[in-house]
């Protein structure tokens, strides 16, 4: 298969070199320091203390790379918006569109059902730019449960876990979400396909919207703020808003925040994401993993976040 990767970063170098590796032609499209490095050495990952490579091409120009069979889509919420309007040069006829991102995605309620289907995400995609260059019938979701850094540009380093669930919007099951789960599978990943891949989002969101802004204010990592018992205990909190929000749209937890915590418990001194982005002077993710603001919602009937930016 075509696969183009769209950032290069942890996880977006963690997936190339496992898809190159088994015979796709993957391309990147990066900038400055990374699309140098990816230019001189390919892409890097560090997998259980061995260094594994991929030779691909890189570019900064997607025009270059023509249509694809598979764009991932694995750059920072803020990033979003200004590549989505080059995104088109790499879609054909058939081209998946799949995104390996943290938070809710300005799809997320395109193709769900109940109350609030269809609606816009202002605070994600608040001029309508990433819909406009991301047709939203290429897109399927994946929801990324492992854990990678940057050890440098164009080297990522896999920390712990490897599950990936992928699904489509709208909820169905279909030939092309089965074929990119074979393909992901055969690259390494454990992989499983979702019939409500919203509320998996919404489950991975509970951590993310309250361990990722507890570390990135503190410097702290997950070991130290789940074995504080008040910071702990302040994520409990917060996680039951969300759940509780969640629960109001269609998206019924099944875990419980104290089990949202015993399982990110077990990646130990991990630094998160935004911490990462934190130590890089990096944008922070704010948008799209404290997601809701009550501009971008109907008037409904639900519950006061205060731990959320309404």
């Amino acid at each position: 298969m075509k696969i183009c990767l769209y950032g290069a970063g942890a996880i977006g170098g963690l997936m190339g070199v496992r898809l190159a590796r088994i015979g796709n032609e993957v391309s990147v499209v990066e900038v400055g320091p990374t699309l140098e490095a990816i230019q001189r050495n390919g892409i890097r990952v560090q997998i259980g203390g061995q260094m594994l490579c991929a030779k691909v091409t890189a570019t900064s120009d997607p025009d270059r790379l023509g249509p694809q069979d598979l764009v991932i889509v694995a750059v920072k919420g803020p990033t979003l918006k200004f590549i989505a309007p080059r995104i088109h040069l790499l879609i054909g006829p058939d081209t998946i569109v799949m995104t390996a991102m943290n938070g809710v995605p300005w799809w997320f309620f395109q193709g769900f059902g109940g109350e609030l289907a269809g609606t816009k995400l202002k605070s994600i995609d608040p001029d309508g730019l990433i819909e406009a260059g991301i047709p939203s019938d290429r897109i399927i979701g994946c929801v990324i449960m492992l854990t990678a850094s940057l050890l440098e540009p164009g080297v990522a380093n896999h920390v712990s876990g490897n599950k990936l669930t992928i699904g489509e919007p709208n909820n169905t099951d279909t030939p092309r979400v089965r074929k990119l789960a074979a393909l992901l599978a055969d690259s390494g990943f454990n992989v499983s396909v979702s019939l409500s891949i919203q509320k998996d989002i919404w489950l991975k969101l509970l951590g993310n919207m309250t361990h990722n802004p507890i570390s990135a204010l503190t410097g702290a990592t997950l070991d130290r703020i789940l074995n504080d018992p008040l910071t702990s205990d302040l994520c409990i909190k917060a996680m039951r808003e969300a759940a509780a929000v969640g629960e109001k749209f269609g998206c019924v937890m099944t875990d419980t925040p104290e089990q949202r915590n015993e399982g990110t418990r077990t990646l130990g001194a991990f630094k998160t994401s935004m911490l990462q982005d934190v130590e890089a002077h990096k944008a922070l993710e704010l948008d799209a993993l404290v997601p809701l603001s009550a501009k971008s919602l109907p008037k409904s009937n639900f519950p006061p976040l205060i731990s959320m930016r309404f």
